[in-house]
């Protein structure tokens, strides 16, 4: 991977690139890390800064390592790729180690934050807000079908998008 700079996200269809690409939101340590499949999220601009923002339901095993920790990355992935993002979206970290068995190579990034060396494109981000969505702050209660038997209310995060990586 080599540093590129934001404007590279101008030149990505960022709705698509979440949306229907998809993403490894990746938390933790060198030593103990983990990842998962995340397809809800959004790229912009917040309080003068480029952001990411995610939402992870607390009963995921990445939340655990995303409230430890300061830095996540968001990982995007060529086609090529989606069957190892189907496993990381649909196994458990607490259960199997699914980056040996997607076939991915973790890599530490410059700030200490983990990664994928298969990524097409990289995103080193640090923690700035965070919030937990409740029931009562739903103005459209249409949108409660993607909770209850679907899990919990997800936490929301905005990250500062300090760093972004492009495969060489």
């Amino acid at each position: 991977m080599k540093e590129a700079t934001i404007e590279v996200l101008g030149k990505e269809d960022v709705i698509n690139l979440i949306d229907k690409q998809w993403m490894l939101v990746t938390a933790g340590t060198p030593e103990s890390y983990n990842t998962m499949t995340a397809s809800w999220g959004a790229l912009g601009c917040l309080w003068n800064r480029p952001v990411a923002i995610i939402f992870i339901r607390p009963e995921r095993y990445t939340h655990d390592f995303i409230e430890t920790g300061s830095r996540i990355s968001l990982s995007f992935f060529s086609e090529e790729y989606r069957d190892a993002l189907k496993l990381c979206g649909s196994r458990s970290g607490r259960d199997c180690d699914k980056v040996a068995e997607a076939g991915l190579t973790a890599v530490q990034l410059e700030q200490g934050t983990m990664g994928f060396d298969q990524a097409r494109l990289t995103l080193d981000c640090r923690q700035l807000f965070r919030t937990e969505m409740k029931e009562a702050d739903f103005i459209d209660p249409s949108l409660m079908k993607w909770y209850g038997e679907k899990g919990g209310f997800h936490t929301v995060y905005v990250l500062d998008i300090e760093k972004v990586y492009v495969a060489e």
